[in-house]
This record gives C-alpha cells, structure tokens and sequence, in this order.
C-alpha cells in the first residue's frame, strides 16, 4: 500500500491547538470540558455518535490495538508528533511505521466527518495486492510457503516486516 508511506503530511494541529475537525481523530473520548464539543459541532457529530464511530473503526482497523494507551486504543492517540511513550511501546509492539499509524489516523478523520464510509476505507487497504518479490522475500525470510506469506502480508496489511512478526507470533516460521 503505497499511500501508506505517504502518512499523513499535511495532517492539522490538534483541536486542543485550534485545529480544525479533521483533528478530531486524534482527539480522547469528550469526558471533559475542551475544545472538542466545538470541533464536534463544526463537524455536525454529536459526542455519543463520535465515540461510537471510534470504537467501530477501533474494531475494524489496527487503530483498536493499545490497551495500554491512556483509553485502550490507537484510535484515541495523538498526532505523532506528540511524544508519547504508550502509543509508540504500542506501535512498535504491533510493528506499526509512524507513517502507517498516521495514514490510519487520516482514514479514520475521513470516516468521522462522513467523506468515506468504513467499507470503502477497508476495501482501499486491500486493493494493493503484494508483488510476487515481496512475498518471496518474506517466505524466505520467515522460512514458510509463499501461500503462508501472502496470507500474512494481507493481514499485515501489505507491510513485509509485520508479515514476517505475524508469522512468528503464529507459530510459524523460523
């Protein structure tokens, strides 16, 4: 998924910063007064559809991993550019790139304001089948068959390195 290594370039501030309501996938659960609820109106959302349109692409998506993050998911993390050590133990538990995570985060700010439904999103990462190179590379690389692989790589989304950590984590391989 070549789009994947773009990220999100030209993602905005967060709403907390004055950013517009395409941050609000970067935003928490709205259980406090801030500026979320005027991001949500701009956005014509009201805080229970919000929450429930995370947790549905948390479901669906590797932005549900990180119980360990301050609300147990991705989908409520900030920008990357944020430090934070609970998102990043968790990204790099799940062999997720900052650029991967932030291509996830622009999907999911599409989902939210209602540009793309979570199907199209969905359809969009498996419509770039791996090239027979990569899931050579990574047969050899986790000692299993190449049907083993190609099922790996569309699990792992297209990204070889995940592929070859999933395999492991499934027993197989070397």
């Amino acid at each position: 998924m070549n789009a994947v290594k773009e990220g999100w370039p030209d993602a905005p501030s967060h709403v907390c910063r004055g950013g517009p309501p395409e941050a609000l996938a970067f935003c928490c659960p709205p259980v406090k007064p801030c500026p979320i609820f005027h991001a949500l109106d701009e956005a014509d959302l009201d805080p229970e559809e919000y929450v429930r349109r995370k947790k549905e692409f948390a479901k669906k998506t590797p932005l549900g991993s990180g119980k360990n993050t301050c609300f147990g998911g991705l989908v409520w993390c900030c920008k990357i550019t944020k430090p934070c050590p609970l998102r990043d133990s968790t990204l790099q538990r799940i062999g997720m790139s900052p650029e991967e995570y932030m291509w996830w985060k622009k999907k999911l700010s599409e989902y939210l304001l209602g540009k793309k439904d979570l199907e199209e999103i969905l359809r969009e990462t498996k419509e770039s089948e791996p090239d027979d190179k990569t899931v050579e590379a990574v047969a050899e690389a986790a000692g299993v068959s190449e049907e083993e692989a190609r099922r790996a790589l569309e699990e792992a989304d297209g990204d070889p390195v995940r592929a070859v950590k999933l395999l492991k984590s499934w027993g197989k391989g070397d």
